[in-house]
């Protein structure tokens, strides 16, 4: 029996000029929109980000005053005992993993940056624990250079709404990237990812979405009713034996 592949994802993305309307329409349902992780400087915002992977932003919240308190800068964590910073760190998840990544992390700022975060991508990304995702997130937030974050909930809007094409990350970055102004990137991630917490989430409230009519998910649920009704409407009428 030939197996059944699963349906292509559509490819067409909508325009430039499109993609733009949709993202104001989300910032003015979400106009506060911004990283909701805790920080006063680079170094704690990556620090941060970087803790709260398969963890909560509130989660993280409540660990990095303590954290930021005894290390608060790159030379004391590099400088950390690991077991002292797991303690600090337990409840977020990973936290042995993340510890070595901390602790590799600002190493590696004092070693080659002079203790202080690079405002490079390339240079970010060879940081243990440290993505393109986390990068952006730095740059975008703490060091005013555009930066355009993708996580699943940028992921799940942006397929579903249309503005994005692709199960991959990276690939959704570029996507966007090349269809908004640098301008806009950081506040585009921030959106989406709001957008997915609060309406766009894996059982989505399409009710309370503004951009219903643009979007390709909203359209295709919208089509299924009618499509089973015209079916319905167009079965022959069988007439019963007498």
């Amino acid at each position: 029996m030939r197996s059944r592949r699963p349906a292509p994802r559509s490819t067409r993305l909508t325009s430039p000029r499109e993609t733009r309307r949709i993202i104001d329409a989300l910032a003015e349902l979400h106009p506060q929109a911004d990283t909701e992780l805790r920080y006063g400087n680079a170094f704690e915002l990556l620090v941060a980000t970087i803790l709260s992977a398969q963890s909560t932003d509130e989660r993280v919240n409540m660990v990095t005053p303590a954290l930021f308190a005894r290390y608060p800068d790159a030379p004391s964590l590099a400088r950390a005992a690991t077991a002292d910073l797991e303690a600090l760190i337990v409840s977020t998840g990973f936290f042995r993993q993340k510890a070595r990544a901390l602790i590799g992390t600002a190493s590696g700022l004092v070693e080659r940056h002079g203790g202080q975060v690079p405002s490079d991508m390339a240079a970010l990304v060879t940081l243990p624990g440290v993505g393109r995702k986390t990068a952006n997130v730095v740059l975008g937030h703490a060091l005013g250079v555009p930066g355009l974050p993708v996580d699943r909930h940028v992921l799940r809007v942006a397929n579903r709404i249309g503005i994005g094409g692709s199960d991959d990350p990276e690939t959704v970055e570029s996507q966007l990237c090349a269809r908004l102004p640098p301008e806009m990137w950081t506040r585009t991630s921030d959106v989406l990812i709001l957008h997915g917490r609060r309406v766009c989430k894996p059982s989505p409230l399409c009710e309370r979405c503004p951009v219903r009519p643009d979007c390709r998910y909203a359209r295709s649920a919208a089509a299924r009713p009618a499509a089973r009704k015209a079916r319905h409407d167009t079965r022959p009428v069988r007439t019963p034996r007498r």
